[in-house]
C-alpha cells in the first residue's frame, strides 16, 4: 500500500515512525523481503561527507556609517578575492578561490595550496574574526573608496552557502597509466597504476538510493553542514540520461543537485576546507537526504548496497574524462573499491577514497535522530528533477 509524504510527516508528529539509515535497510530487506519492509519502513536516511568543489556563500555585509558600494569594485576576504559585481553589499565567495600570488610550484615540484575560498568560509562558520579589504570608485550615495576591517558573521546581514554542483549521482575512480605522477582534483595519481582514487559513499550516497528522483526535486529539505537546507535546481553538469545498470542507478556521472543554506546556522564539525596538492583547495560538506518509502519500487532502490553499485575506471593522464564518450578501463563495484584493492589490466592497485565513508554514517544517523525525535520533517518538492528522457521521472 502506498504512503504519502504528509502520512509519514504525520508519523514523525505522533512519534511512531520508523527510521532506518541506507546501510541498516540492505540487512533488513534481505531478511524480511521488500513488501513487509515497504509496509514497515517509513524513511531512510543517506549521507554523504565530500570535497564539493562546486562550492560557496553569497554574502550581505552591513554598511559602516559612511556607506561603500562593494558592487563594481573589488574585495578580498583574508586575501581572497571575491566577486563583487553584484549590489553594493552583495559578494559571492567560491570555495576554491585562491589569494594572488599563491605560488603553483615549489622548484619545480606541484605546489600545496595553503588558503582558499573553503578556508574563509570554514573559518567564518568557526566564527573566527577574517579581513575585509575593499575599493570602490565612490558615488554621490555610497561615497567611501576604500574599507579595511575584520569582520565575523555577525557583520553580515545574511550568509548563505549556496552549492551549484553537489552530491555526484556516482563518479569515476581515477588511475594514471603514464610514467609519470599527475596531480588532480581526485588527488595525486601515481605512475603505472600505482593507485586509484575515488569519491563516493556508495550505498550511503544519497541520489543512488533515488536513481530516478522521486522523491528528491526542487523544495526538497535537507540536512546541510549542520543545519536544514534546500535542494533548489538540479545541479550544473546534471546529466540524468546516463547509462544505467539493471538496478536503475548510473554507471557513470550522473544527476547533481543545487543546494542551498543558512551558514549562520552551520556547525564546522560538518563542512572542512580541503588542500591538494598541485590542484587547489575545495571545500567538504556534509548532506543527508530523507529517502520517503512511498512503495515498493522505493525499497528496491534504497536496498541496493555496494556490491550492486558500479563505478568507471578512467585513465586521468591522457585527457580530462567528461562522461559517457570517453573510454572506460572497465567498471568496479564499491564493495572491491572499499576492500583497499582492485585489479585493472591484470594489476592489483591499492585505492583510496576522499569521501568519508564513517562521516557518511554520522551523517545518516544524526538525520535518522533527528526525525525520529520530531525535530526534522519531509517536504513535498515543488517541482521534480529532470529524469532521463527514457522512461522513469521524479515524481514528488
Amino acid at each position: 500500500m502506498a504512503k504519502s509524504i504528509e502520512e509519514i510527516n504525520e508519523k514523525i508528529r505522533s512519534g511512531s515512525v520508523v527510521v532506518l539509515t541506507a546501510e541498516e535497510i540492505i540487512d533488513v530487506v534481505r531478511k524480511e523481503g521488500i513488501r513487509k519492509t515497504a509496509k514497515e519502513v517509513d524513511v531512510v536516511t543517506t549521507g554523504t561527507f565530500s570535497p564539493m568543489c562546486s562550492s560557496g556563500a553569497f554574502f550581505n555585509i552591513k554598511q559602516d556609517k559612511e556607506k561603500m558600494k562593494l558592487g563594481g569594485g573589488w574585495a578580498t576576504l583574508n586575501g581572497v578575492p571575491v566577486y563583487a559585481g553584484l549590489a553594493a553589499a552583495d559578494i559571492y565567495l567560491g570555495a576554491t578561490a585562491l589569494p594572488d600570488g599563491d605560488p603553483r610550484n615549489n622548484n619545480g615540484r606541484p605546489g600545496r595550496f595553503r588558503y582558499g575560498g573553503a578556508h574563509v568560509i570554514e573559518d567564518l562558520v568557526s566564527n573566527k574574526n577574517i579581513l575585509l579589504s575593499a575599493g570602490a570608485y565612490g558615488t554621490d550615495c555610497y561615497p567611501k573608496k576604500k574599507r579595511e576591517k575584520m569582520i565575523n558573521l555577525e557583520d553580515m546581514n545574511e550568509a548563505i552557502l549556496f552549492n551549484p554542483r553537489n552530491c555526484y549521482q556516482n563518479y569515476n575512480v581515477a588511475v594514471n597509466l603514464s610514467d609519470k605522477p599527475i596531480y588532480t582534483y581526485m588527488g595525486k595519481l601515481n605512475p603505472n597504476l600505482g593507485n586509484a582514487n575515488y569519491c563516493s559513499a556508495g550505498q550511503l550516497s544519497p541520489l543512488l538510493n533515488d536513481p530516478f528522483y522521486r522523491t528528491i526535486g526542487i523544495g526538497t529539505r535537507i540536512f546541510f553542514c549542520g543545519t536544514e537546507g534546500y535542494v533548489v535546481w538540479n545541479g550544473t553538469q546534471h546529466n540524468p540520461d546516463a547509462s544505467r545498470l539493471e538496478n536503475g542507478t548510473p554507471s557513470i556521472p550522473a544527476g547533481t543537485l543545487t543546494l542551498i543554506g543558512n551558514m549562520k546556522a552551520m556547525n564546522p564539525k560538518w563542512l572542512r576546507a580541503v588542500s591538494f596538492t598541485g590542484y587547489g583547495v575545495t571545500l567538504s560538506v556534509a548532506v543527508g537526504l530523507p529517502i520517503p518509502i512511498l512503495d515498493e519500487e522505493m525499497v528496491k532502490f534504497v536496498s541496493v548496497s555496494d556490491a550492486d553499485l558500479k563505478a568507471p575506471v578512467v585513465d586521468y593522464s591522457a585527457y580530462y574524462p567528461v562522461g559517457e564518450g570517453d573510454p572506460k578501463l572497465g567498471e568496479v563495484t564499491y564493495a572491491e573499491l572499499k576492500s583497499g584493492t582492485i585489479e585493472i589490466n591484470g594489476v592489483k592497485v591499492p585505492t583510496g577514497g576522499f569521501s568519508s565513508y564513517v562521516k557518511a554514517i554520522e551523517v545518516a544517523e544524526y538525520l535518522k535522530h533527528l526525525i525520529k525525535n520530531g525535530e526534522f520533517y519531509l517536504t513535498q518538492s515543488v517541482l521534480p528533477l529532470p529524469g532521463p528522457a527514457s522512461g522513469k521521472e521524479g515524481s514528488s
